[in-house]
């Protein structure tokens, strides 16, 4: 099957067409390793602990620490696959682009439209999970808080969620300033949250009781695997790093680089959380507690100093996934526009600030309305499968690369292939299952718009149509 069938652009064409080996479409090359890891830790570590570990806890009880593994074990497998693929296409699209040098375009379409779902998405989720911190860092420092109707969408007693929104618009202002701005600041805010997280284990940890661990898998593997469906959303976004791929210097050494660490640091820090807020409360205590990592610090210490340092460390750590997440968003809408599948405004690049700043406006507006009216564990649910089909995708991408491509020069090859990227699959297919038939409903639902989204607009302004590539023999819009 040719590329002019399928519609299959080769990476050896997105390579050029970016211009990632160089300096792409107006992008600079600004960030080196130590900043694209802290731009992997900001886009990772946020709501999932700070809002989404109770959740866990209801799911799993004290095996939320497996609940933490299991969803971790997903994201290796799936991090081989992302590292081979952002060492070998160091280009914005990040799993978009994948898609398109493996499964074709229709495929690449879909995986942006979940991508749309992951990164957008998941920017309103954690700008929720801002507010409710903002009220405790508020309550803490002053006896006050905002009022239910600002601070809260219509599902959670409130009106308009005015905090999500602001930090929604604050993160957009700082993007248009800079890449070299923009992850100066994830860096400094990644630091400060790692040494709070560090900070809250070690008090709870002073606290610890073994018997608050017992029984320790009261839910079954059931509640382990529901737990896990929870918790692999505090792992959303270190697919992020592979949408730097064309502002990272050297991206073919520091992309695979940048996600391991990423992995492994945010597991153990996840994992260390988790057992020291359990063991110093309780499952019971920490179950369903929106800011939770406050209460086990006030109940620990006898103080509200204590959580509303760790309020304040969680304000900080969610403005910066917020940065990082609509940062990735961008650069996905940036490469679909490239390739004609999305309007070409996303596209265009500031020569002043080498941003997409009308791309960047666009998405902090558009995903400011969820944001400010919807409730949280409606967006994760719906976040959390879109991603993993996401990853599923991935994992299947390296496999047909590997067989379409085997001369495609590769600075990081999948351990165990293929066993990883099968196991991959498995894993995600796995935690699919746990979010849900009602979830599945939805995301059947979101893809057939995709579908005829695609269908409509999509296929027919597709630039392999209108003005394919040099050396691509064209398409015929009908195909």
């Amino acid at each position: 099957m040719t590329p002019s069938v399928s519609r299959i652009k080769t990476p050896q064409q997105l390579l050029a067409e970016s211009g990632a080996d160089l300096e792409g479409h107006g992008l600079k090359r600004t960030m080196g390793l130590f900043q694209l890891v802290c731009f992997g830790v900001g886009a990772i570590v946020g709501t999932g602990i700070f809002v989404g570990l109770s959740d866990s806890v209801a799911e799993a009880g004290p095996a939320v620490v497996i609940s933490f593994v299991l969803a971790a074990i997903t994201c290796v497998f799936t991090a081989f696959s992302f590292a081979e693929l952002g060492g070998a296409i160091p280009v914005s699209g990040s799993s978009y682009s994948f898609a398109y040098a493996s499964l074709g375009e229709r495929a690449a379409f879909l995986v942006g439209w979940c991508l749309l779902l992951e990164y957008g998405v998941s920017v309103s989720a954690v700008a929720v999970g801002w507010s409710q911190y903002l009220n405790e860092l508020l309550e803490s420092l002053t006896g006050w808080q905002l009022p239910a109707a600002l601070s809260a969408g219509p599902g959670e007693g409130g009106v308009v969620n005015v905090p999500a929104v602001v930090v929604i618009a604050l993160a957009a202002t700082l993007l248009v300033r800079g890449v070299r701005e923009s992850a100066r600041a994830t860096a400094a805010m990644a630091i400060l949250k790692i040494g709070i997280l560090i900070v809250f284990c070690a008090v709870g940890f002073s606290a610890f009781q073994a018997g608050h661990l017992s029984p320790f898998a009261e839910h079954g593997m059931g509640g382990i695997t529901a737990g896990a469906s929870v918790a692999f959303f505090s792992y959303i976004g270190f697919d992020a790093i592979t949408t730097a791929g064309e502002e990272v210097k050297n991206p073919r050494r520091n992309i695979p680089i940048a996600i391991l660490i990423c992995i492994g640091l945010v597991t153990l820090l996840y994992c260390a959380v988790a057992l020291s807020a359990i063991g110093a409360l309780g499952a019971d205590a920490v179950a369903g507690q929106p800011a939770a990592l406050s209460l086990v610090v006030d109940q620990v210490t006898g103080s509200s100093v204590g959580g509303g340092i760790i309020a304040f460390g969680a304000v900080v750590a969610i403005a910066s996934v917020v940065l990082a997440v609509m940062y990735g968003q961008t650069r996905i809408l940036m490469s679909m526009s490239r390739d004609g599948l999305v309007p070409r405004v996303f596209e265009r690049v500031s020569p002043k600030s080498a941003t997409p700043v009308a791309n960047t406006w666009i998405v902090a507006a558009v995903f400011a309305v969820p944001a400010a009216f919807a409730s949280l564990d409606v967006v994760v649910n719906l976040t959390t499968i879109g991603t993993l089909a996401v990853m599923a995708v991935v994992n299947l991408a390296v496999m047909v690369l590997r067989r379409r491509n085997p001369e495609l020069p590769r600075s990081f090859r999948v351990p165990l292939f293929p066993l990883s990227p099968i196991l991959g699959i498995g894993f995600c297919l796995y935690l699919i299952w746990g979010t849900g038939w009602t979830t599945w409903l939805q995301f059947a639902g979101f893809l057939v718009v995709g579908t005829l989204v695609y269908a409509v607009y999509g296929r027919r302004r597709s630039r392999l149509v209108t003005a394919p590539s040099e050396g691509a023999a064209p398409v015929s819009p009908a195909e």
